[in-house]
């Protein structure tokens, strides 16, 4: 897992989406230390990560969700955070060490608003979901 991880990082780099998040994409959770959060950013995590073999080739199936996170009043900003992530993951090809990548697709979108407080000032926030399906096999 700790190889697809890294890949994913990778192919992040240097693209327009992590300009977007000015750099601020993250694993498992916003660091602590970093608080207020400073929006917009992202946080990825793997869902679920599932075995699959056949007679001849072993598969894993793994659900990553890639929340995106933004403070503007207007939809500008998430909406090209989540284009540019989907343009650079959506049907990619990505690079795994030990591991072929099958196919990483997304298969869905979840749009909400949630209010966030931070000290005395309580802002609505847009948080997006969108998860991809890989499916990597073994070399």
């Amino acid at each position: 897992m700790l190889n697809l991880l890294t890949a994913i990082m990778t192919k992040i780099a240097g693209s327009a989406f992590n300009s977007d998040v000015s750099g601020r994409v993250y694993l498992d959770h916003y660091p602590a230390d970093e608080m207020p959060p400073t929006f917009p950013y992202c946080v990825f995590f793997i869902v679920s990560g599932i075995q699959d073999k056949t007679f001849t080739e072993h598969f894993t199936d793994t659900l990553i969700q890639f929340s995106l996170f933004s403070s503007s009043t207007g939809a500008a900003e998430i909406t090209t955070m989540y284009a540019d992530l989907r343009a650079l993951l959506d049907e990619c090809a990505l690079t795994i060490t030990g591991s072929t990548l099958v196919w990483m697709k997304e298969v869905n979108l979840t749009t909400m608003t949630e209010e966030i407080t931070v000290g005395d000032a309580t802002n609505q926030v847009r948080h997006w979901a969108v998860d991809f399906e890989v499916k990597t096999s073994l070399n």
